[in-house]
């Protein structure tokens, strides 16, 4: 079989009725996974007829352990994770009411943590090994203007990567991550429709252009395919080279 396949695995990719969650999903789908979609509410119409598809609110207390539930009923034969639900909602630290910082990690870390320890005491229990990737962010690595919240989240989901790599291996379940930097997505259409947004970041970016959520998709399925088989606890950055430059080109 070829290394980079996934035609033998089965996915939950949750927040992937959108963004690049959407494009993981489909990348997914593209390397021969049986995929599982996700969202809080109905299915994208943009999906195939007969697309498995999960609806479920993780900011629920039991919202992961029953999104995990659902999709093992559905697709018992599910042996990969992407945890890629997640969402900002920041504003100036100054002024930043606990309600907001409480749904920020609620969802972003929170959410993640359970989805992972109930995905893998299912595969534990059926003997069976898996791998997770959790979507990250060069937030997690680099600030940014009023966003502390939101970065705050991402540097925990980086530490989470790591943590639950080693907590898993034993049980034969890798845990790694991917770092998006700038990706056109609907949660940021307000920055990268903005002209002199996409000139400053064209300079920054060593590849000269702000990312689309196809650019991450190849990076999720070399985490879930054999061709990672002695990887975990990494994240890899997808960023075009965005944080790899101090200053950018002038």
């Amino acid at each position: 079989m070829h290394p980079f396949s996934l035609s033998s695995h089965t996915a939950l990719v949750t927040g992937s009725s959108q963004g690049i969650g959407l494009a993981l999903a489909l990348g997914l789908q593209q390397a021969g996974a049986r995929v599982v979609f996700h969202g809080k509410d109905a299915p994208p119409s943009t999906l195939p007829p007969g697309t498995p598809f999960l609806a479920g609110d993780l900011l629920a207390a039991d919202g992961p352990a029953h999104l995990v539930s659902a999709a093992f009923a559905q697709e018992p034969a599910l042996d990969r994770l992407v945890c890629n639900a997640g969402s900002f909602f920041d504003g100036p630290f100054l002024t930043l009411e606990p309600a907001t910082f409480e749904k920020t990690v609620h969802l972003n870390v929170r959410a993640n943590y359970f989805l992972i320890q109930a995905f893998a005491r299912e595969l534990i229990a059926r003997g069976r090994p898996g791998a997770v990737v959790i979507v990250s962010s060069t937030n997690g690595y680099q600030s940014e203007e009023d966003s502390t919240a939101y970065d705050t989240s991402k540097g925990a989901s980086v530490m989470m990567t790591r943590t639950l790599a080693q907590a898993l291996a034993p049980h034969g379940i890798r845990v790694n991550g991917i770092a998006p930097g700038l990706i056109r997505t609907p949660l940021n259409a307000w920055m990268t429709e903005k002209p002199e947004t996409v000139r400053h970041y064209e300079k920054k970016i060593l590849l000269g252009r702000i990312g689309t959520p196809d650019d991450c998709a190849g990076a999720a399925v070399f985490l879930l395919s054999a061709a990672s088989h002695y990887v975990t606890g990494q994240i890899l950055v997808v960023d075009g080279g965005l944080t790899t430059g101090q200053i950018g080109r002038m």
